[in-house]
């Protein structure tokens, strides 16, 4: 079955030429002009990967993210324009996975909605390459890579793919400082480039996941200008 791919944006072109690349390459692409239309179609019948604009009219990007990532995981790519950096950075901190500058290259959007797309279906499907992997424990911290779970003080704690993936880097090896470099690979593959505020705000967001569940935990440490490292107790 092809992936189901949710397109929202206000600008028609973008709305026609994106479909147009995305079913040349086999994909199902649904379509919405803004927020709250999006919503109700998503909620009726969940797509594999959804893009959203920032910027739209009725809901706009930012608070359609926050209602689906109120029931929903699923991958989720910011379209931002060249200004909007500190939308880019809320929005990752709110739950989207990627986001994508305007003007954009369709051959680089189609490489991030594969990535994202693969990523999910290995963590979830029986062909998990970590389904022989043994969970990680650290402490109160449990990680279980072939079922994709995290459990904190026996707490569940959900997280996206990339939020699972650069979390497993930092507790498969306590104390040892991982560059955000060193991150980005372990998150996104070489093949994909994303810059050092994308990381940044991963971080950001899976301590405030962790903060949320326990207000006391700070196991995720910043080294300023050099990275990150997971508490060795």
């Amino acid at each position: 079955m092809p992936h189901t791919i949710a397109l929202v944006d206000d600008d028609r072109n973008i709305l026609t030429s994106v479909s147009i690349a995305l079913e040349a390459e086999g994909f199902k692409v649904r379509t919405y002009a803004d927020g709250t239309e999006a919503l109700r179609g998503l909620s009726a019948s969940p797509a594999d990967l959804a893009i959203l604009d920032i910027k739209m009219p009725r809901m706009d990007g930012m608070e359609l993210l926050n209602r689906l990532r109120q029931s929903s995981t699923m991958p989720i790519i910011f379209l931002t324009s060249k200004d909007d950096e500190v939308d880019e950075v809320l929005g990752l901190r709110l739950g989207a996975d990627d986001y994508i500058t305007k003007p954009f290259s369709q051959r680089l959007l189609l490489e991030r909605i594969r990535t994202l797309l693969r990523r999910e279906q290995l963590a979830k499907d029986g062909q998990n390459p970590n389904i022989g992997e043994k969970p990680i424990s650290r402490g109160e911290l449990m990680l279980d890579p072939a079922r994709h779970l995290c459990t904190w003080k026996g707490q569940a704690i959900s997280l996206t793919v990339t939020e699972f993936l650069i979390l497993k880097a930092l507790a498969a090896r306590p104390g040892h400082v991982k560059s955000r470099d060193q991150l980005m690979d372990s998150a996104y593959g070489e093949s994909i480039y994303v810059d050092d505020r994308t990381i940044d705000s991963h971080i950001k967001r899976l301590r405030k996941k962790f903060k949320d569940a326990d207000d006391a935990f700070n196991e995720i440490e910043t080294l300023y200008g050099v990275g990150y490292r997971y508490r060795d107790r």
